[in-house]
């Protein structure tokens, strides 16, 4: 591993540590796994942040500034955390985004008040496009609650159905 590559692991392993993110949330170095796992690389002037799977590359961000390679990292990861988290804590009839959108933007601020102030006008913007949408779907609110009791899936689905007299799955 190149000097620069093991600079950035070494402050990517750091910063983790602060949101406790676990080693396979964060990227590879120098290689990709081609699974859509992140990947960082460095050449003698700037550090890229790639996204590949299956041969085909779907996103490559380069910059001079390790800062927004590193930001790049953590979006993504807190990004991962957040979705845990909101299944973790999700409350029925309530857009999901409200818990993950608030809960990476407490991470990233952990990390850099500069990158939760940043994340904040980008969900701000997807907002503007894609505003929260609350709706109480009582099928759904039964199916948690059986859940939460211990009930497995296909147990679930079916006393829902019987409760709610929805058609049977075929």
């Amino acid at each position: 591993m190149n000097q620069k590559l093991s600079e950035i692991k070494s402050k990517i392993d750091q910063l983790a540590k602060i949101i406790g993110a676990s080693q396979d949330t964060l990227p590879t170095y120098g290689y990709s796994e081609q699974t859509a796992r992140p990947h960082i690389e460095a050449d003698s002037i700037s550090y890229h942040f790639v996204i590949a799977e299956r041969g085909q590359e779907f996103e490559r961000h380069s910059s001079f500034d390790m800062n927004e390679i590193l930001y790049d990292v953590f979006q993504v990861v807190t990004f991962e955390l957040a979705c845990k988290y909101e299944l973790d804590h999700r409350i029925n009839g309530q857009d999901s985004r409200r818990i993950m959108f608030e809960y990476q933007e407490e991470l990233l601020s952990k990390l850099s008040l500069s990158w939760g102030e940043r994340r904040i006008q980008e969900h701000a913007q997807i907002l503007e496009k894609h505003p929260f949408n609350d709706i109480f779907n009582p099928v759904s609110a039964y199916a948690q609650e059986l859940r939460d009791e211990g009930f497995p899936p296909e147990v679930r689905w079916k006393m829902a159905r019987e409760k709610f007299h929805l058609p049977k799955d075929d």
